[in-house]
């Protein structure tokens, strides 16, 4: 199973030497992926659920403060040469379909071949009005027509679209990103919806385990999320073994244990050797990446976590 890590985009390790600092130790210890989350603003007053805590409040309130999803891709892109770029997801509607394509060929393109697309529909509303994006009503509409559209301008080389939401014709688009077909898409979230998206249109199902409302908290839980994405796959004529399975454990740190609302101990909480037996579950359940959250409140905590991960639970994970 290869093994990533988010980088700072808010907060106090977000700064350019904390990032480098993050990017290069990855590559030392031999991380496989650098993922970073996407918000462009980050309003003053949300009153939007955030999926991802039991209360609805997003923890990343307190900071306005927020670097830009891609800008800081491209620059750890260039400190660490090994590390697959995620975007850990962007919230496809945010940009236009035509700009998105082209930055994420061109990061492609300069980091000969590293980029992968992680996607997801969003949900605060108040960061979409902000940005004059579509209408967050129709969010999971402009989302999977982006995404179509995307495929049409990295692999034809005439493209033309005609959308409700994406218009282009008349034009060239090159480079084409250096990945064929395309830059992997892994599609972020849990919901019934999220599932169709990845079925119609990823090449990786990439949810997070703390879902209240689509909890994957334990590997049976996940175990029935799978089994469900593959019966949809499998409805809509596509083979199941064609989706990659990911996992994001956004609340990872190896000195807590976590309990489900139901008591059963939270996946990925525990000692080193209930970590690993956790990964070696997900593992044969098929997962071959996993993202985990090492950002702590100082950058010494932080690289020392990533340090103890590659240290003292690895070698409990042998490859399946």
């Amino acid at each position: 199973m290869d093994v990533g890590l988010t980088i700072p985009t808010r907060g106090p390790l977000a700064t350019p030497q904390a990032v480098e600092a993050f990017a290069r130790r990855a590559d030392e210890l031999g991380y496989a992926h650098l993922a970073v989350p996407d918000h462009v603003v980050v309003p003053r007053s949300i009153d939007s659920r955030y999926p991802y805590s039991a209360s609805g409040e997003f923890p990343g309130a307190a900071s306005g403060a927020c670097f830009d999803q891609f800008t800081l891709l491209a620059f750890v892109a260039a400190i660490n040469s090994t590390a697959r770029l995620l975007t850990s997801v962007t919230v496809i509607p945010h940009r236009g379909a035509v700009h998105t394509a082209k930055t994420v060929a061109t990061i492609d393109v300069l980091s000969q071949g590293r980029m992968i697309l992680g996607v997801g529909a969003g949900w605060m509303k108040e960061e979409f009005e902000a940005l004059g994006a579509p209408a967050f009503e129709e969010r999971g509409r402009v989302t999977d027509e982006y995404l179509q559209a995307f495929k049409v301008l990295w692999t034809e080389d005439d493209p033309h679209f005609e959308g409700d939401h994406v218009h282009f014709a008349n034009i060239t688009f090159l480079p084409k990103p250096e990945q064929k077909p395309h830059p992997p898409i892994w599609v972020g979230g849990e919901s019934p919806a999220a599932l169709r998206r990845t079925v119609r249109y990823g090449d990786t199902w990439f949810p997070i385990g703390n879902n209240p409302r689509h909890p994957l908290d334990t590997v049976a839980r996940f175990a029935d999320g799978c089994a469900n994405m593959r019966n949809l796959a499998e409805k809509n004529n596509r083979d199941p073994d064609s989706i990659g399975l990911a996992f994001f454990a956004n609340w990872y740190d190896e000195t807590k244990t976590m309990s489900t609302p139901d008591g059963q101990r939270h996946l990925l909480t525990g000692s080193a050797e209930e970590i690993a037996e956790d990964i070696n579950g997900l593992s044969a359940l098929g997962v071959r990446d996993l993202i985990l959250n090492f950002q702590r409140d100082t950058l010494e905590q932080s690289l020392n976590s990533m340090q103890h991960f590659t240290e003292t639970i690895q070698p409990l994970t042998p490859p399946q």
